[in-house]
């Protein structure tokens, strides 16, 4: 436990962006991890890697869930939910004790609004042809090192940290397989992946999307799903494990927006996933809300998404989820 404190602490005091070489390193640990996880937390698909369906009890059971929502470069974040004490003890110690699990719905890159003066310098140094000026090092210091910490936790903890696949694990801004080309702010998409290559080169972002396409899409708790968005259709069990023979599957989880999900999809997944649990949810981010949460899908789907906030979602695998007390804040 305090070896992971002390790296995740060393993440986050570095002023610079990470050495190319120990982080390829880990990345490529990292999706090894992911493509060859228990065949009982994630079946395998069709090509005999883990799929894209996270199955959180099948090993350790009747534990709660934190379940984090987007968190777009803010490493501290990390740093204070594991310093958090949902109840006598900090999480990390829970996670080290085998009583807790973390489910990130993924977004570990740009930090958007947050860095929309950033963003706009950087974009007219890009425009310039400067690619890795001062905004993009600042930019990828924490994007980078917000993904080195979730995997050194990935790492550490294997069957008890699991980060989602959003719309923004797209490293190298692609069209297909599910991804569309990211851009909001700036060119952030095209701006990253240039970055990625002038600074670390094409080994480095292959690596890195290697990691990202090992990542799970979908999870499923004793009383919980959750995935980066809102399913936009139903999708069986063969279609989740299989995602990545299902561009469409891909894209619906993780780029659905509000009030574009097909009416029922939550309800009938809930059903399908989770038969005779009258009170299960649906957890997802991916659209901003403005308060603590907001409600969709006939009060089914929790969306928990605020950027500025550091709220999460602790999910009890023995009792209904409390609107009012199991969403708190970390900070």
């Amino acid at each position: 436990m305090d070896t992971v404190r002390q790296q995740i602490s060393s993440i986050y005091s570095r002023s610079a962006i990470p050495d190319g070489t120990q982080y390829m390193d880990l990345a490529g640990k990292t999706a090894e991890i992911l493509r060859s996880e228990d065949e009982r937390l994630r079946p395998q698909d069709r090509g005999g890697e883990s799929g894209g369906l996270l199955l959180l009890g099948a090993i350790i059971s009747d534990i709660p869930t934190i379940i984090v929502p987007d968190l777009h470069a803010r490493m501290e974040f990390i740093t204070a939910l594991l310093d958090y004490c949902p109840e006598e003890e900090s999480v990390l110690s829970s996670l080290s004790g085998n009583s807790i699990r973390i489910v990130f719905l993924g977004d570990g890159f740009h930090s958007e609004r947050r860095g929309i003066k950033r963003w706009n310098r950087a974009y007219r140094e890009f425009l310039a042809g400067n690619i890795l000026s001062p905004g993009m090092h600042d930019e990828m210091r924490e994007s980078l090192g917000l993904m080195e910490m979730v995997m050194v936790l990935k790492c550490s903890f294997p069957q008890q940290v699991h980060f989602l696949k959003g719309n923004h694990e797209n490293i190298k801004n692609e069209e297909g397989g599910g991804n569309h080309p990211f851009y909001k702010f700036a060119d952030e998409g095209e701006m990253v992946r240039d970055y990625i290559l002038e600074q670390y080169g094409p080994e480095f972002l292959d690596t890195y999307s290697m990691f990202e396409k090992a990542l799970p899409l979908c999870a499923i708790g004793e009383r919980f799903m959750a995935s980066h968005a809102e399913p936009r259709f139903f999708y069986d069990e063969k279609k989740l494990v299989n995602c990545r023979f299902f561009p469409e599957v891909v894209e619906g989880l993780t780029w659905t927006g509000n009030d574009e999900a097909e009416p029922g999809s939550v309800q009938r997944m809930l059903e399908y996933y989770l038969p005779g649990v009258a009170d299960s949810l649906y957890f997802g981010g991916h659209r901003t809300v403005d308060a603590c949460y907001a409600l969709r899908a006939e009060d089914r789907f929790v969306q928990i998404h605020d950027p500025n906030a550091y709220r999460i979602a602790i999910v009890p695998s023995d009792r209904s989820f409390d609107l009012k007390t199991d969403i708190r804040s970390v900070r």
